[in-house]
């Protein structure tokens, strides 16, 4: 049976990207398949006390074609051993954006033997549009019992959770807008900002519990975690949705939004995949702060008001998050392999 080698890339701290390569490597595992993981360098990244798959260190690599090479598309050289060996080279492209960061001058994507996973169906059809390959599509998944609503969202300010890390210059100009066009409302005890980067993941989810909206601030994005980790916590989330994002958005329809100034949210031009849930958030063209301001002020009301339209975001916020749960996660996984002629039993 074809053995799947996973390259995880040096990173000094962890990341939403390397921790879906983890989420695969359990999921093989737990079912029995053949996998390990390969470090670059020895001790690099950490890997959670739990994980129990396989752990290789790049020195001690051996591939050949009875291998699964997979490799994030940001380390376009670490294909090198796979292809060197006649091993399946399979590229997982988590974010579109850095589809072309790593080549190698004068190296074209389709003068290489290897396939793609996407890890949304944007995804895949950007590299269908722009390079004519298909892409089996697996997703990240949440932790639906850490990332769930466990208690009701407190009384007083409404709390606004970010992540700096995402275009931090941009999520402090949406502020600066919205305190300019709202200094009534822009008052601590009306309304209080939570960076929630660079905490744990089960401080994360207490901070999103505490938090009744969610500003996504991140763009360009393969599929962005902490919209789906803001719904899962009962957040109504408001942003860009970074492309990659449309995996899971559907925009609110409010009729009290064409009362206010301007309907901001974004109308995609390509192709938007179709979904069971309702609108599950404000989304606004990215890097658009004026748009993201004036959607945080329709979020506002929708929690002053606390009627139908919000019970039902939140009530969409939940399907989606579940259909995005660790199970989900992993029957994609799965049916991607046994697709790449990989199977169970």
């Amino acid at each position: 049976m074809m053995i799947t080698s996973i390259f995880l890339p040096p990173m000094a701290k962890s990341s939403g990207g390397l921790a879906v390569l983890l989420q695969i490597a359990e999921h093989l595992h737990q079912a029995g398949l053949p996998v390990q993981l390969v470090r670059r360098e020895r001790g690099r990244p950490m890997l959670p006390e739990e994980s129990t798959v396989p752990v290789v260190d790049w020195v001690d690599l051996e591939l050949d074609s009875g291998h699964l090479w997979l490799v994030p598309e940001g380390w376009t050289n670490a294909l090198a051993p796979g292809l060197r060996a006649g091993a399946h080279c399979l590229v997982y492209v988590q974010n579109w954006a850095y589809l072309f960061s790593s080549l190698p001058k004068g190296v074209s994507w389709r003068e290489l033997a290897n396939t793609f996973l996407a890890v949304s169906r944007p995804v895949a059809w950007f590299i269908a549009r722009v390079l004519g390959q298909p892409s089996q599509v697996v997703r990240p998944g949440i932790d639906r019992t850490l990332f769930r609503p466990r208690t009701r969202k407190p009384e007083g300010p409404l709390r606004v959770a970010y992540m700096s890390r995402k275009n931090k210059a941009l999520a402090e100009l949406i502020q600066a807008v919205f305190t300019a066009r709202n200094p009534e409302l822009a008052t601590p005890d009306r309304i209080s900002w939570m960076d929630i980067h660079g905490r744990s993941q089960a401080e994360v989810a207490e901070g999103l519990n505490q938090s009744h909206i969610f500003l996504a601030t991140g763009f360009p994005e393969g599929c962005p975690l902490p919209p789906l980790e803001a719904m899962a916590c009962g957040c109504l989330p408001v942003g860009f949705a970074g492309f990659g994002g449309w995996e899971y958005m559907r925009p609110i329809a409010m009729a009290a939004m064409e009362a206010l100034e301007g309907t901001p949210q974004q109308k995609p031009w390509f192709p938007v995949p179709e979904n069971p849930w309702p609108g599950n958030g404000l989304w606004v063209p990215d890097g658009d702060a004026l748009a993201a301001a004036l959607a945080l002020e329709h979020a506002m009301q929708l929690w002053t008001e606390r009627g139908a339209d919000l019970a039902m975001a939140l009530q969409a916020g939940q399907q989606t998050a579940d259909a995005f749960d660790l199970k989900a996660q992993r029957s994609q996984v799965l049916d991607a392999w046994a697709r790449l002629g990989i199977k169970t039993g």
